[in-house]
């Protein structure tokens, strides 16, 4: 029931991995090299022989030929790894070790290393089906020539692998990928935008008519009552919360007329035997159906961007906070964040933020899932980097030039108190952390060019 969930934590380990993509290229090598061995033994050995681009000489130069790639290749193919793996080091000391999933993510950079070895292992297929006078002389010509080619395409690879391991670890192409990927999340968790401007109710409100309207409907009781009948679904491991088949559980609780309220949401840490769904009433939840629910939560090692939104921002926000660190002291790249940020928070303010009611076909509720909000991306995105910019007159003008910036985009009031909240606290404070008069001057002013425009909106 829950196999979507698996299949998107397993293709996310497998893009997050060096060898996946390698060993495809290698497999389509190993194909490759059969195939055209194939056809120089069954029609292509005498055009080839005629034609001036091709090679057209014999068993010995064709060995040297492909001897001479295949070494050369395997020897590159490590140059290639240890380079990568001095940018992955820089990568974890400058901007903290979760950005090795990044790079590991780079698919530049695993195209690179499947080149070489593919290139390695193909002129090492073709060289054992070379023979000479005494054996019944064979040369593939078409073979040595795509090796030759192979061999032309891999010293391009090379010049630009150089180029792109110089450029992969410059701070601001860092902080753009890691801005990629959380826009790419925000595109993918909050597909649906808000049209026009209308008068619509709070969502406290909202959630409140939605709930006894389903109550109603599902003849469901009320929440004390609803808990002393239900049934805890527990985790068996320890780890982070990855990923939640939404579609699973809405199956599950169709099928067996229950309601399902998720007690913890992609990026919470989840202890053994921790809470993970309550299932009401408990008395048509066999072990089955529990088994089942349990297979909808995808349980690992590290947090993941498939259904964290919270992620990518953290990750931004641990470039920010290490370049404002006393030993980095690099003001620049923390903008840069914030930057970033503001533009991701931008995207976000005009998505309809979703309800946690979900309701099946019929208008019945069925599972009540905790919904990430905007006020709460805003809290991971600016509290520590408004803690470590205290000190920083540059980065707290910043972060109010951002909040301004967001204030155009926001619709909801709760958005705009939660902005109103983190431009008063980074007033408050620069007011207390910088010791020039003139740059206090400076940050109030911007907090006061904020706050109207908050007003305003």
């Amino acid at each position: 029931m829950a196999l979507k969930a698996q299949i998107l934590s397993v293709w996310d380990r497998l893009r997050s991995s060096f060898w996946f993509l390698p060993s495809l290229m290698a497999g389509g090598t190993l194909v490759l090299a059969f195939v055209t061995v194939a056809v120089d033994e069954a029609v292509a050995d005498k055009w080839m022989r005629e034609q001036r681009w091709a090679y057209t000489g014999g068993a010995e130069g064709a060995s040297a030929v492909l001897g001479t790639i295949a070494g050369s290749m395997i020897t590159v193919a490590g140059l290639v790894f240890s380079l990568t793996l001095v940018a992955l080091t820089l990568a974890s000391s400058q901007f903290g070790p979760r950005m090795l999933r990044n790079f590991m993510r780079d698919t530049t950079n695993q195209i690179v290393l499947g080149t070489f070895i593919s290139t390695f292992l193909y002129c090492l297929l073709v060289l054992r089906t070379i023979r000479r006078e005494g054996e019944g002389a064979f040369v593939p010509h078409l073979s040595v020539t795509l090796g030759v080619a192979f061999a032309m395409a891999s010293l391009w690879v090379l010049i630009y692998f150089i180029h792109h391991v110089s450029m992969s670890i410059h701070a601001d192409e860092i902080v753009a990928r890691v801005a990629a990927e959380l826009t790419e999340s925000i595109d993918r968790l909050f597909p649906q935008r808000i049209g026009q401007a209308l008068a619509r109710p709070t969502t406290e409100r909202a959630e409140t008519t939605s709930a006894e309207s389903s109550r109603a409907q599902t003849k469901l009781p009320e929440d004390e009552d609803l808990d002393r009948a239900a049934l805890q679904i527990r985790a068996h491991h320890d780890g982070y919360l990855q990923l939640i088949d939404a579609d699973a559980l809405m199956s599950l609780a169709v099928c067996n007329d229950v309601l399902v309220r998720i007690d913890r949401r992609p990026g919470h840490y989840i202890v053994a035997d921790g809470p993970l769904a309550t299932v009401s009433p408990s008395n048509r939840v066999d072990d089955d159906c529990a088994a089942a629910i349990r297979a909808a939560f995808v349980v690992g090692r590290q947090r993941t961007p498939v259904q964290d939104l919270e992620f990518s921002v953290l990750q931004l926000v641990e470039i920010a906070v290490r370049a404002l660190s006393p030993g980095v002291n690099d003001p620049f790249t923390a903008m840069t964040c914030v930057d970033r940020l503001a533009s991701a928070l931008c995207r976000l303010a005009g998505r309809d933020i979703p309800s946690p009611l979900r309701v099946d076909e019929r208008g019945r509720l069925r599972v009540i899932a905790p919904a990430t909000t905007f006020s709460a991306v805003v809290d991971a995105a600016f509290n520590q980097v408004r803690q470590n910019a205290r000190t920083s007159a540059a980065v707290s003008i910043r972060l109010l030039e951002a909040i301004a910036t967001i204030a155009a985009s926001v619709t909801r009031p709760d958005d705009r108190t939660a902005l109103r909240r983190h431009a008063e606290m980074v007033a408050r404070g620069a007011r207390e952390g910088l010791p020039e008069e003139n740059d206090r001057a400076d940050v109030e002013q911007r907090y006061r060019a904020a706050c109207e425009l908050l007003d305003e909106t």
